[in-house]
């Protein structure tokens, strides 16, 4: 038996296990009124508050270090049994909410489910390196992360279906069990890498392996033994620090506007929840789009025969000057509608961007060091999210969010410095002399 384009399918499913899990991590979200009038039927909505941003913000922390963790692990156990492990362990997870009983109980399993959430992340970019081409890593990624936007568009419609027929406790077991289901194809499916799986056939095999031969030093179709350093080596290399800093630098603009969309167009514009439902979707779309065009544009030139550096260079830069002028057009908007278009342009512009970088450690070092320097990016990139969460509560008193809009323009330009001077040359690294 032989599946044709057997690649598309491992990054399908990839791209599915991203949108099953933002709808496992936003479930608790939309599902708060409910839980906290459940639970909590005698505190006021300022102390509601405080619990829901205390188990918050364990949550992302927990993310951060999961990140690291997590690729460790699929270094170790490889791409096929760390995805099974990760979906496992937050499905579970998942529907452990509904025995929740507390700030404590529902801290407890809201880490487990960060830890275990955080290695989509990693093992993306691992199966990337693994499973595509150098010049179609781009766009694999961007179907990937294209599976977070939908994700973000369908998380809250999902979980209102769901409410108008069950309780929350039911739901979190409804949501759990779609990760398991995940394990079902995914399972059957990858087999194997591309090097062995019985499915591949003869010609896309080599199309793979032998597009991979930036990493392949002795030409023999293995990426694997490209530059592999030990971990302290890889800190060595100041092109791992722009990876990481980059990431940590452009990661907290996607979490500023997934957490704070809908707080910000009800303090600003005063929008009610149904209008907020109706609008704070489009964003995600304009995500979604870019996610894509972001891969297309650099498969595009790649194929026309620019470089790997030129290419990465040219795209991130693109998606980062898309960035910058619609955080200053955010300061005077006007209307909800125009502040909703502007911030789908914006994260159009981000996912051009972070698709990019993301396949960064797969351009210059071997595959089995790749999902530990994805990891250590992943890692800083959420703490710099939790930072930034805590930080916009602060300086957005009196629904006055332009400061929060000036700092991620700012973090833009940062990334944007980080690889063009972290990182003069994108291509296949050596060892230190």
């Amino acid at each position: 038996m032989k599946l044709k384009g057997l690649r598309w399918w491992v990054v399908g499913l990839v791209a599915l296990a991203a949108v099953i899990n933002y709808i496992d991590r936003q479930a608790f979200g939309a599902l708060w009124p409910e839980i906290a009038k459940d639970l909590f039927p005698d505190m006021d909505q300022d102390g509601h508050k405080l619990i829901f941003g205390t188990i918050s913000t364990v949550f992302i922390l927990s993310y951060a270090g999961g990140q690291a963790l997590f690729g460790k692990i699929f270094d170790w156990i490889g791409t096929r049994m760390g995805f099974a492990l990760s979906i496992g362990v937050w499905s579970v997870a998942t529907m452990f909410h509904a025995f929740a009983q507390g700030m404590l109980s529902f801290s407890i399993f809201r880490s487990i489910l960060g830890l275990a959430e955080a290695g989509n992340w990693p093992g993306a970019a691992k199966a990337n390196a693994e499973w595509f081409p150098t010049k179609e890593r781009a766009l694999a990624q961007g179907v990937f992360n294209s599976g977070a936007a939908i994700g973000g568009i369908v998380a809250y419609p999902v979980i209102g279906l769901l409410s108008a027929y069950l309780e929350w406790k039911a739901i979190f077991i409804v949501v759990g069990a779609l990760g398991l289901l995940w394990l079902i194809p995914w399972l059957y499916i990858v087999k194997s890498g591309p090097k062995t799986h019985p499915w591949l056939s003869e010609d896309e095999r080599k199309y793979i392996l032998s597009g991979q031969k930036n990493q392949d030093i002795d030409q023999d179709g293995n990426y694997d033994d490209g530059y592999v350093p030990t971990t302290t080596q890889l800190l060595k290399h100041k092109e791992s620090w722009g990876v990481i800093i980059a990431s940590a630098a452009l990661d907290p603009i996607w979490w500023l506007f997934i957490v704070w969309i809908p707080i910000y167009l009800s303090e600003v514009f005063g929008l009610n929840v149904k209008e907020i439902a109706f609008s704070a979707w489009l964003p995600y779309v304009g995500a979604m789009i870019g996610a894509w065009a972001g891969g297309l544009i650099a498969q595009n030139r790649l194929t026309a025969g620019w470089s790997v550096d030129k290419t990465r260079k040219m795209v991130i830069t693109l998606g980062c000057l898309i960035m910058i002028p619609c955080f200053f057009l955010l300061k005077a908007p006007g209307s909800a509608t125009t502040a909703v278009i502007i911030m789908a342009v914006l994260l159009f512009g981000f996912q051009i961007a972070i698709g990019n970088i993301q396949t960064l450690p797969s351009d210059m070092f071997g595959g089995k060091i790749v999902g530990t320097l994805s990891g250590f990016a992943g890692m800083a990139a959420k703490l710099a999210a939790a930072g930034l969460t805590i930080l916009v509560t602060f300086i957005t008193t009196g629904g006055n969010y332009i400061p929060a809009f000036l700092i991620g323009g700012a973090l833009a330009i940062i990334a944007l410095l980080s690889i063009w001077v972290l990182c003069p040359k994108i291509e296949p690294l050596k060892p230190k002399s």
